[in-house]
């Protein structure tokens, strides 16, 4: 399950620019071709510097951050015409991008992980690339829904349908609720030093708590169930798939994976399951304390019966009737020992 999701993610962005109508901008790092048909002193591969520029001999330093190849080869084409390198009409120009490069971007607001990520970053374990036998590259992992899921995806509070993009001063919308709806949608093309920011509605859409390109995959939970502390899960029964959720179960389906839940209903019923939650931007710890049945039966709100976040721990307590037994029980187990010694002095 959780590879075929890493399938999924990966792929997602690839879709998502097919159907884009904007072509990918230019950023520091990349690696661009030119070739000028008997022009040898322009020809060679060129990177655009920390500036976002590209210096070509005999022209000034060109700007080509932001701007799509298109626009850099028609505004080369104009400078060597104007600066009288060419005749328009002997001049056969080619630009072509060989190597699209990491960047950085900064995401901030309702996601699960705001700072700065590294997207389209090279593994460590592909070979390195050879940029003069390769041109025309495509970076599906240079769009913004790969950002969000870098950044650990959307909360369930984000506003999905107003991300912003913020873009040397300039501000866009742009409305990623195609994701979880079906409709299409346009995934951005980022460029080094854009940054994005995922405003909240303050609460909880239960439509966008599910796996997704731009939300988690699934979370881990710390679960509880013990009478005694266990020496580790394999004796308590609770395994890895035990505390794996998918993105999207609730505290009701982790009580379950405890094996909180069923047996015997007179020893049982009562019995409590308490979730733990610490809010990451203020460091509280909050609680939900819920008795098992009502939680299975009569829990049919966030409120009540809430999805389950990275790192939440449940833990479980037996009823009052488990309890009182256990009470005898170890009175009688402190008890005997000394009836027994008191016999064999008798």
């Amino acid at each position: 399950m959780g590879s075929m999701w890493m399938i999924i993610l990966a792929l997602f962005p690839f879709f998502l620019g097919t159907f884009s109508a904007k072509a990918l901008p230019l950023s520091p790092g990349d690696r661009i071709r030119i070739t000028i048909l008997d022009g040898e002193e322009f020809n060679g591969i060129y990177d655009v510097d920390v500036e976002g520029k590209i210096n070509i001999p005999y022209l000034p330093p060109l700007a080509v951050m932001g701007k799509e190849p298109r626009i850099f080869t028609s505004e080369l084409r104009s400078k060597l015409i104007n600066g009288g390198f060419f005749q328009p009409s002997f001049l056969q120009l080619s630009v072509n991008v060989v190597n699209w490069a990491p960047i950085n971007v900064f995401v901030a607001g309702d996601v699960f992980l705001p700072g700065r990520v590294v997207i389209n970053e090279k593994s460590s374990a592909l070979p390195d690339e050879i940029p003069i036998t390769v041109s025309g590259q495509y970076p599906p992992q240079r769009f913004l829904s790969v950002a969000l899921q870098s950044s650990g995806g959307v909360r369930p509070t984000a506003d999905v349908s107003t991300i912003k993009l913020i873009r040397a001063g300039k501000e866009s919308l742009h409305n990623f609720m195609g994701v979880f709806t079906g409709q299409p949608l346009e995934d951005v093309p980022l460029i080094a030093g854009d940054q994005v920011i995922v405003q909240t509605t303050n609460k909880v859409n239960p439509l966008i708590v599910r796996p997704s390109p731009i939300t988690l995959a699934g979370v881990k939970v710390f679960l509880s169930n013990l009478t005694v502390p266990a020496t580790g899960n394999a004796p308590s029964g609770i395994s890895r798939d035990a505390t794996s959720f998918t993105y999207g179960n609730r505290f009701s389906q982790a009580v379950v994976a405890a094996n909180c839940a069923g047996g015997t209903r007179f020893t049982n019923a009562g019995r409590k399951a308490v979730l733990v939650r610490t809010d990451e931007s203020t460091g509280q710890t909050n609680y939900l304390e819920r008795k098992v049945d009502d939680l299975l039966m009569k829990s049919n709100n966030d409120r009540l019966n809430p999805h389950l976040m990275p790192n939440d721990a449940v833990a479980c307590y037996d009823s009052m009737v488990t309890t009182f037994r256990d009470v005898i029980k170890s009175v009688s187990d402190i008890l005997t020992p000394g009836a027994l010694i008191f016999n064999a002095w008798k």
